[in-house]
């Protein structure tokens, strides 16, 4: 029987488990604040409908905060997980 932390973790790597997403972390990671959707899209050639989908696994894994304001989505690394569940990768990116 599995318990939450490690569904967290495989709900966790899961969401890392691809390169475009990696792309959308390593983005936000060099950006000190947040940022919106459509500029992480523009930045790394990311179509909307796709930029969608992987914004919508990153955030249910809790590794983005969102935060949307009219029209706008805005998005930023929330490194609260990386410490608890995937220590010292945050730092290796």
């Amino acid at each position: 029987m599995m318990n939450t932390k490690n569904t967290d973790q495989i709900t966790i790597f899961k969401a890392l488990a691809d390169s475009v997403r990696l792309d959308i972390i390593e983005y936000l990671k060099h950006n000190d604040h947040e940022v919106s959707c459509g500029e992480v899209g523009k930045a790394l050639n990311i179509s909307k409908t796709s930029g969608s989908y992987h914004f919508k696994l990153l955030q249910e894994a809790g590794i983005i905060t969102t935060r949307k304001e009219a029209r706008e989505k805005y998005v930023s690394l929330n490194s609260k997980t990386f410490d608890k569940y995937v220590t010292n990768f945050y730092k290796n990116i």
